[in-house]
């Protein structure tokens, strides 16, 4: 009989999503017992007590801020996220904060939400006061984007659809990233560069130590005067402080982002939205089917793609009889594995060992079953966190 795995659920996740999962060998509830993987968005698992048999976590968004990953490595348990798969909800939401800000668009609508009378009287008042709230226009206007991995790049191309120029900074891009720029986003040499030139900008990088206040008092300063700062990323990325001394010396015309505080309320130049980013039917969708399937190709193959703490790796199947093994990245692993297979008898017909930071991660296929002997033997083995055995199921 077939291995049942169970997915516990901690928030709603779209069921076009979860249907994915082949109801004759998967049991997806949000009150399983002892689950075998967890799937979560909002939900808050930094203090959460998780069951010990659990082999994966996948967040279906981006960040995972709310789970706790440090302690997954200790376990060997990879986090798995939805990276790309709400990109362009946030691109979309991007442009719509551009357009907002520099049409004074807030402020023209309380406008109009206030008048009273009849309608030769409302036409009066509009005409008299509409001057108030004439903006800008988009075209010929620079955007300058921090971060340009799957939102980045669809903002860079979008800008650039409405006449806008570009220019971007991502000392971290990835060559793919770099490919799927379009040709005419210019390169700033440092975020200070990028700041100077820019008309707009746009934060699109992870909420790590490193970029923690990273939009801080100085370089608000470089900032050119009147600069539009845009923030659907994450809330810590920018010091709140600074950005209010910036909106009151004018260097910061508007500040807009997705993330409501009380630091921040009632400032007319602060447009604050209630986390709405990734908040579409379609978002939600292609991060449930994309978190679904990587747990899936996981649990039942050992493949890691898209995961927060491990590298990736994949490998096709080429024999019946699988080992997956979570380590420390650690010297002579693959030795200490291939002497213990060798000395049961078990030849090894294919391998793949990749490391990303204190991870590693082993496949190993091999030409018959390894023993349950052997399997605890490989547990054992000083750095190792976790070993599943993963016969091929008909």
């Amino acid at each position: 009989m077939q291995p049942v795995f169970k997915i516990l659920t901690l928030n709603h996740i779209a069921a076009v999503g979860l249907k994915r999962f082949p109801a004759n060998r998967y049991t997806v509830s949000s009150e399983v017992a002892q689950p075998d993987a967890i799937l979560v968005r909002s939900h808050d698992m930094l203090q959460m007590e998780i069951p010990p048999g659990v082999k994966a976590i996948a967040r279906a968004g981006a960040g995972t801020n709310n789970v706790p990953v440090a302690k997954m490595n200790a376990r060997g348990v990879p986090v798995f996220n939805a990276a790309g798969a709400n990109a362009n909800a946030v691109k979309e939401l991007v442009v719509a904060g551009m357009l907002v800000a520099s049409r004074n668009l807030i402020p023209a609508w309380n406008f109009a939400a206030g008048l009273r009378g009849d309608d030769d009287s409302l036409h009066k008042q509009v005409e008299a006061g509409k001057k108030k709230y004439a903006g800008t226009e988009l075209r010929g206007r620079t955007l300058g984007i921090i971060g340009l991995g799957a939102i980045g790049r669809l903002v860079a191309d979008a800008a650039i659809g409405l006449g806008m120029q570009v220019i971007g900074h991502d000392p971290e891009i990835t060559v793919d990233a770099a490919w799927g720029l379009p040709s005419q986003v210019k390169k700033a040499s440092s975020k200070e560069d990028l700041l100077k030139h820019s008309d707009f900008v746009t934060l699109h990088i992870p909420l790590v130590n490193a970029t923690r206040g990273l939009i801080n008092a100085a370089r608000v300063q470089v900032m050119k005067p009147g600069c539009v700062l845009l923030n659907f990323a994450r809330e810590g990325i920018v010091d709140e402080d600074a950005v209010l001394a910036g909106i009151a010396t004018q260097h910061i015309r508007y500040y807009v982002c997705d993330f409501p505080t009380q630091k921040m309320q009632g400032n007319a130049a602060v447009i604050s939205l209630p986390h709405l980013g990734a908040s579409t039917q379609e978002a939600e969708e292609n991060c449930a089917v994309m978190v679904v399937d990587q747990v899936r190709d996981y649990l039942e193959h050992g493949n890691l793609v898209n995961t927060v703490n491990f590298p990736t790796v994949v490998m096709p199947r080429e024999s019946k009889f699988r080992l997956a093994i979570a380590n420390a990245n650690v010297p002579n692993m693959l030795g200490q594995i291939s002497t213990a297979l060798a000395a049961a008898g078990v030849n090894i017909h294919n391998m793949l060992n990749k490391s990303r930071g204190e991870m590693a991660y082993t496949l190993v296929d091999t030409d018959s079953a390894a023993p349950a002997t052997v399997i605890a033997q490989i547990a054992a083995i000083p750095g190792v966190l976790m070993v599943r055995d993963l016969p091929l199921q008909k």
